[in-house]
Formats: C-alpha cells, sequence, structure tokens
C-alpha cells in the first residue's frame, strides 16, 4: 500500500486534485464570510411602501413607521403604483391603511384593518422577515390604540365590571392585520429551484468546459483553431437546449411551478446555461486550465450575489455591484418571474445575451492571438538544403 501511496504522489493529476480541494475550501470561506457579513447592517435598503386612503391616523402611520423601523419607506404614491414597485421587487411589501381607519379605530365595537402584500416570488428570506414585520406593526399599532381607550376607561372609574371588562377586551383587539401574497410560491422545493438551476447548471458548464478544453488539446495541430472553436461554439448551442429541456422536464414533472409555460421556462434555462457555458469556458480558452480556478471563484461569487439565497439588497456595495455583472443575477431574476409570476423577462434575457456574446468574444479573441502549433513535416527547409530550380 506504501507503494501506490507513492505512486499516487507521482502522478500530477493527484496533485491537482488535491489542490482543487483545497482551493473549493479557500475560495468558498473567503468569499461566504465576507459577502455575508453585513447582511444585518443593510436591512436599511428593503423597502416597504407606505399607501393610505385616509389624512388622519393612517398617514402618521407611515411617519412613525419610518422613525422606528431600520427600512425604506416609501409615502405618498397610490396602490396600483405600490403593487407595481411589489411586482418588479423595488419594494418588498406594501402596507394599505383603507380609508375608514382612523374611524374604527375610535368607534367601540369595531376593528381597524392594516392590509398587507408580499411577494412570495423572492428569496425565502423575504417573506419570513416581511412577515414578521407585518406582525410587529399590527401589534405595536394596537398598543397604541390600547393605551388611548386605557385613558378612555380609567375616566369612567364607577363603570361597572362588567362593561368595563367588555370594552378593555374591545381595546385590546383594536387592530387586526390581514396578509395577502402575490405569485405564491409552493413549498420549499419550489423555493429552492432557482438556486438549484443556477447550481446544476454553472456546475455543468464548467466540468463541461474542462473536458473540452483537455478534448481540444488532445485533437492536435490537424485541425485548425478556428475550427476547433467554431466545433466547441456549435457544442455549447446544442448541449445548452437538450439539456435544459431534461432539466425543466424534470422540474415540471416532479411538482415544479412554471407560470410562465413550460416553453418559456425551457428556452430561458437554455439561454443562462448557454451563457454559462460560454462564461466558463472563456477562462480556460484564456488561462488554460488554470482558469478553473477563476470558475470555483465565479461559482462562490454567484451563489452569494445572485440574490437566489438571500436577497442582492442585503449585500455589502462590492458584492451588490459585481452582482450585475455576473449571469447568475439574471438567471435567477428571470427564473423567478417565469417559475412564480413576475413582470417580462426580456431585460434579463438581454443582460444574459449581452454576456453571451461578450464572452464569445473574449475566447474569440484569446483564439487568434495564441500561436498556433505547427505540424510536424511543415517546416522550412533547412538552410543548405537545394534551391528551387530557375
Amino acid at each position: 500500500m506504501l507503494l501506490a501511496f507513492q505512486a499516487y504522489f507521482k502522478q500530477s493529476a493527484t496533485k491537482i486534485g488535491i489542490l482543487t480541494a483545497m482551493m473549493f475550501q479557500i475560495i468558498f470561506s473567503l468569499i461566504w464570510m465576507t459577502g455575508y457579513s453585513g447582511v444585518a447592517d443593510n436591512t436599511g435598503n428593503l423597502a416597504i411602501a407606505v399607501v393610505s386612503d385616509e389624512q388622519g391616523a393612517g398617514q402618521k402611520l407611515g411617519e412613525q413607521l419610518a422613525a422606528s423601523l431600520p427600512f425604506r419607506m416609501i409615502t405618498g404614491i397610490g396602490l396600483e403604483e405600490a403593487q407595481t414597485k411589489l411586482e418588479e421587487r423595488e419594494v418588498q411589501m406594501v402596507l394599505h391603511v383603507p380609508a375608514d381607519f382612523s374611524k374604527r379605530l375610535q368607534s367601540q365595537g369595531e376593528q381597524a384593518e392594516l392590509r398587507y402584500t408580499i411577494n412570495e416570488s423572492n428569496p425565502v428570506m423575504i417573506k419570513n422577515m416581511m412577515q414578521s414585520v407585518a406582525s410587529g406593526i399590527t401589534s405595536s399599532v394596537g398598543r397604541e390604540a390600547a393605551l388611548q381607550g386605557t385613558e378612555v376607561v380609567l375616566k369612567q372609574a364607577n363603570m361597572p365590571a362588567p362593561q368595563a371588562q367588555a370594552i378593555a377586551q374591545g381595546i385590546t383587539d383594536k387592530v387586526k392585520s390581514t396578509i395577502s401574497y402575490t405569485n405564491p410560491v409552493q413549498g420549499m422545493n419550489n423555493q429552492m429551484v432557482p438556486m438549484m438551476l443556477v447550481l446544476a447548471s454553472y456546475v455543468g458548464s464548467m466540468i463541461m468546459g474542462m473536458n473540452l478544453q483537455q478534448a481540444t488539446g488532445m485533437l492536435g495541430s490537424g485541425i485548425s483553431r478556428w475550427s476547433k472553436f467554431g466545433a466547441r461554439v456549435l457544442i455549447n448551442i446544442c448541449s445548452s437546449v437538450v439539456i435544459a429541456l431534461i432539466g425543466t422536464s424534470l422540474v415540471v414533472a416532479l411538482g415544479g411551478q412554471h407560470a410562465g409555460g413550460f416553453v418559456s421556462v425551457w428556452l430561458y434555462q437554455a439561454l443562462f446555461l448557454l451563457t454559462f457555458m460560454f462564461f466558463s469556458q472563456m477562462f480556460l480558452i484564456v488561462f488554460g486550465m488554470a482558469g478553473m480556478l477563476l470558475n470555483i471563484a465565479m461559482l462562490s461569487l454567484q451563489l452569494v450575489s445572485s440574490g437566489a439565497m438571500v436577497p442582492r439588497e442585503l449585500l455589502g456595495s462590492f458584492y451588490h455591484g459585481l452582482s450585475q455583472y455576473l449571469p447568475a443575477t439574471y438567471a435567477v431574476d428571470g427564473g423567478m418571474n417565469l417559475l412564480f409570476g413576475g413582470p417580462s423577462v426580456m431585460g434579463d434575457a438581454l443582460s444574459l445575451a449581452i454576456i453571451l456574446v461578450v464572452c464569445a468574444a473574449v475566447g474569440l479573441a484569446a483564439t487568434g492571438l495564441r500561436k498556433e502549433a505547427v505540424q510536424p513535416g511543415s517546416a522550412a527547409a533547412p538552410a543548405g538544403g537545394p534551391l528551387p530550380a530557375g
């Protein structure tokens, strides 16, 4: 066994394998620990739209929330505009104060209602956070109403006990909340689909690119570099369509949502899978097999900054800014819209197409700049050889 152990370490593949495993640990630790370190400090980047239909307590509520909650409060807009912002993920929750809020708050035997709307087509962290915020707002407003009501009860100290108890009960339940959801997500398995598709697509593209790079080297100089590059492009296009069809079919067959329709989800996955292929192979074409280290880093960066697990608004400025240039960001955003519902994905698709073209252009340029190996026997005749006739 000792001889076998020594023999393994004489092979470069063994050393490269160990180095790769070590680099996964180093790169993921550095990126994930720095990427998520400021999440709790960036809640001010999340926004809540407060829409009030009356000029009494509802208007004051928005001012009180802005002073007490660590979120951006957007006021002075209509309900329709607020719902549009929610659909486009510009705000994370809409708080609607009905026109009769103050009247019901001051009337005995009636409850004032606060209406909340949350878009579930978001990282699950958004839904959980906004549900907690809605509960806190309702509780806070209810306590305020109870304090005001208690003053009335104390002024009527001679009131019979049963009547005082009835009024007290009405005071404690003075405010209720109604939470509605847009683009509902059916179960945790569906919530994890965007991240799963990005992870599977990029890791698959990395491994495929590594094998294509090795196969390219094995083809030798008998085939021109331009033919090799053209063949890789054709392989990427055909593979992305077939692989995305298999992936989408499995997701749908296993109960996955597809609000945008099966064909739309399939074609969109084919687009971002193809972009991943060109993106990951760009590093291999430029740097050779050493480009795999950059691909490991890109995998970690995209998982952190894409918004699949943690909202991009909660990331630091470096990772949030970087995410705009990485394809996984648009794969997740457009994927959520097609899987769960949301606005058009044309903007995300255009961004993916731009990244794809840029990566293909870089790969093409690197191929053109690299010197092509000279085929054996094709070298010029040595000095002193026979001169041509004439």
